[in-house]
């Protein structure tokens, strides 16, 4: 597979937009850098959420109520983030790709459900870090909302349990300790390995297992398009690198869809 590198121009963002509206299937990546550029503070890179406060891991949720509070207290603190976050190119862009005809999937490492928020459906959508906008009950799996966790804890000071079964409720995000769901990654898997046109968007794809999944997309013949700001370790696999932002790259996209 030849690569070719575009550190920025209107070429690169039009060729792009000429390959999604030629592919048959088409899969996208998504990673924090997508919603950075709403706003919304980034977990892991250098200077990151994680390097001003120590994550809680999950053993530590599981057996220390303490723990298990200040677990709630920061989801309500990143959930208000998440609602004040503004939609921007790049989601509507992956609205628009998935409401085409090539449109199969959204793969993405975010929690904060600006997929969603832009159009994307639920079953379109593999989040294989979880979601931070919903609570989960660890044992039977029923859904809580954030609002009714809070309700709990501010009336009785204790962290939530679920009704259904008296088990925690946690957040339904993937904590650090936490195993990953396994039939999600198999699904990104199977999505990566049979699609046409293969789409990174904001991910240093250095976390795994998510980084290997658009390796078995370009390794099983799709086209690689990687559009982040900083080199990956998947660069010389791609057929199109992007350095721009991802709102200016996506543009053209949203022409090309009809959707601007």
């Amino acid at each position: 597979m030849s690569s070719v590198c575009a550190m920025s121009g209107e070429a690169s963002h039009q060729q792009l937009a000429d390959w999604v509206r030629e592919s048959s299937s088409t899969v996208l990546f998504t990673g924090a850098g997508i919603s950075t550029e709403s706003g919304i503070d980034d977990f892991r890179s250098p200077g990151g959420v994680w390097t001003k406060m120590k994550p809680i891991q999950f053993d530590v949720f599981v057996s220390d109520e303490d723990a298990r509070l200040e677990d709630w207290r920061r989801r309500f603190h990143f959930q208000a983030q998440f609602d004040a976050a503004p939609l921007n190119d790049g989601h509507h862009a992956c609205a628009a790709i998935l409401d085409s005809p090539g449109g199969e999937a959204l793969v993405t490492q975010n929690i904060d459900g600006l997929h969603q928020r832009a159009g994307v459906a639920d079953t379109d959508i593999v989040e294989i870090h979880g979601n931070g906008t919903r609570g989960e009950c660890l044992d039977c799996s029923a859904p809580m909302s954030l609002a009714n966790a809070k309700a709990h804890i501010d009336t009785t000071g204790l962290s939530p349990r679920c009704a259904r079964c008296g088990g925690l409720v946690k957040a339904a995000v993937i904590s650090f300790g936490q195993p990953m769901p396994t039939d999600k990654v198999t699904r990104a898997a199977k999505l990566a390995q049979h699609c046409e046109l293969f789409i990174v968007l904001g991910s240093s794809l250095v976390v795994q297992p998510a980084a290997r999944i658009p390796q078995i997309a370009a390794t099983s013949g799709a086209r690689l398009v990687i559009v982040n700001r900083e080199p990956t370790p998947l660069d010389a696999l791609a057929d199109l690198i992007i350095r721009d932002s991802i709102g200016v790259a996506m543009k053209p996209v949203l022409h090309a869809l009809g959707r601007r």
